[in-house]
């Protein structure tokens, strides 16, 4: 999609003529070409932390569902030798159900939306929800349910995909734009008691996710009564003979230039007191992420989280060429923690205030914002059936939502239209690829029997 398309019809109509191009229907063949996903698995551990490289296979080998959520590269691959559509948006990447979360705007109120944007960046719409449908596929399969409720509930999140855009259509963009999720009023998963309590426990435990109840429970006061991270090794350690703190000082100094001048005045009032290396996700493992503890001048705590942004695998395994946001005039605008943090404020109904990024640390980009501000996430291993069927079409509801904030969006209502016959198409293609996926997780495990790839499990 171009910026030749003017209008909210025209970008319509020219969804519909796509339909002739590539079908609807075409979107249930799975190619499975040539390649080895441990491979890939392989070439992207090359530029992350080789120390922390068993962690992160053990942590992709606890369940084809985690093998699932750190591949987002070997699926980028898969993807980037199929047909497309041609219209391209700012997608997340990787917005799998588990990349759904909790997490307060500024109001503290907590949302539901999509939390994980490492990977994001403009790319083709169906790949994103393919990803999405594809890990309801996979996530089914885990919990045992059957063949025919997996195939039921694609169904349903492709459907509710659709139907959404059909719904923001009537709205206007200021509409569509404050649209948001505020998970207390959102009923998707309360069709019942159990929902609704499940509902109620998730909040108020992501309300309980806050830097004071961080404070408690990774940071011990020294005898001179200064505040020090707990070291719980190999997940949180200290780097401090590897990195001064005269560095991390200036970092963070820089950090705080890209934030909007209220946060940056509100940090300026903040000393650093410590900073520690820590382990985080399934894909990401292995990549550099620090938590940065600050000090207010009345003792209060904040946590930011500055971690590594390397190219998304939509550049490079999808073979997207990198297009970043234009006319926002930043120094930054190529670069990787600007391309998540900018991406994350687009595709966000609300966002951290405390968002920003850092260029060329070491040669490395990195983003920053709070560590565990009301974030939470619902427990997939604990929803009946009908609830993860539910939320899987609350996912895609706001997967639509953040797909119609890019300009042309509405091309992508134009090519659905209002039959099943996408719906049919992708819970089709999920299927063989969660097949293909589970071919993958069996060569991984192969992989470390063999004694080709490290692993430490439990961790």
């Amino acid at each position: 999609m171009n910026g030749t398309i003017a209008t909210f019809e025209d970008a319509r109509k020219y969804g519909k003529t796509l339909r002739s191009q590539i079908k609807r229907s075409d979107h249930a063949r799975f190619l499975a070409g040539e390649r080895d996903p441990v491979a890939i698995i392989e070439e992207q551990n090359l530029s992350r932390l080789q120390e922390l490289i068993p962690v992160r296979i053990g942590r992709m080998l606890q369940s084809k569902f985690a093998y699932y959520r750190g591949t987002a590269a070997t699926m980028a691959h898969d993807l980037s030798d199929e047909p497309r559509t041609g219209i391209q948006i700012i997608t997340c990447g990787d917005a799998h159900v588990a990349n759904f979360g909790l997490f307060a705007a500024p109001d503290r109120r907590v949302l539901l939306d999509l939390n994980d944007f490492d990977e994001s960046g403009p790319g083709p719409w169906e790949w994103d929800v393919k990803r999405l449908v594809a890990s309801v596929e996979v996530g089914f399969r885990h919990r045992g349910f059957s063949a025919e409720s997996a195939r039921r509930a694609c169904l349903s999140a492709a459907r509710s995909y659709r139907e959404t855009l059909a719904e923001l259509a009537e709205m206007s963009a200021l509409d569509r734009y404050y649209y948001r999720a505020e998970i207390e009023t959102y009923q998707d998963l309360a069709a019942n008691p159990e929902g609704a309590e499940l509902i109620r426990k998730t909040v108020k435990k992501a309300r309980k996710r806050t830097s004071e109840r961080v404070l408690g429970k990774i940071v011990t006061t020294l005898d001179d009564g200064e505040l020090q991270i707990a070291d719980q090794p190999p997940i949180l350690r200290h780097i401090g003979d590897l990195v001064p703190r005269e560095e991390v000082q200036r970092v963070v100094d820089k950090y705080r230039e890209t934030l909007r001048p209220d946060i940056a005045l509100l940090l300026s009032k903040f000393r650093l007191v410590d900073y520690a290396l820590r382990v985080v996700g399934v894909g990401s493992v292995g990549t550099r992420c620090f938590i940065i503890l600050l000090v207010g001048p009345q003792g209060e705590p904040v946590f930011i989280q500055l971690k590594e942004a390397q190219r998304s695998v939509l550049e490079t395994w999808g073979k997207i060429p990198p297009v970043p946001l234009t006319g926002l005039g930043d120094r930054d605008a190529k670069k990787q923690g600007y391309r998540v943090v900018s991406s994350q404020q687009v595709l966000q109904a609300a966002s951290d205030p405390f968002l920003g990024w850092v260029s060329g640390v070491r040669g490395v980009d990195y983003y920053g914002r709070q560590f565990r501000d009301m974030k939470g996430s619902v427990d997939l291993e604990t929803l009946t059936e009908a609830q993860f069927e539910r939320y899987g079409t609350v996912c895609a509801r706001l997967l639509a939502r953040a797909h119609s904030q890019s300009p042309g969006w509405a091309a992508i209502l134009g090519y659905l239209g209002g039959s099943d016959v996408f719906d049919r198409a992708v819970a089709t293609w999920c299927h063989d690829y969660a097949d293909q996926a589970e071919r993958d997780f069996e060569a991984l495990e192969a992989a470390v029997k063999s004694g080709r790839l490290p692993c430490e499990a439990g961790v």
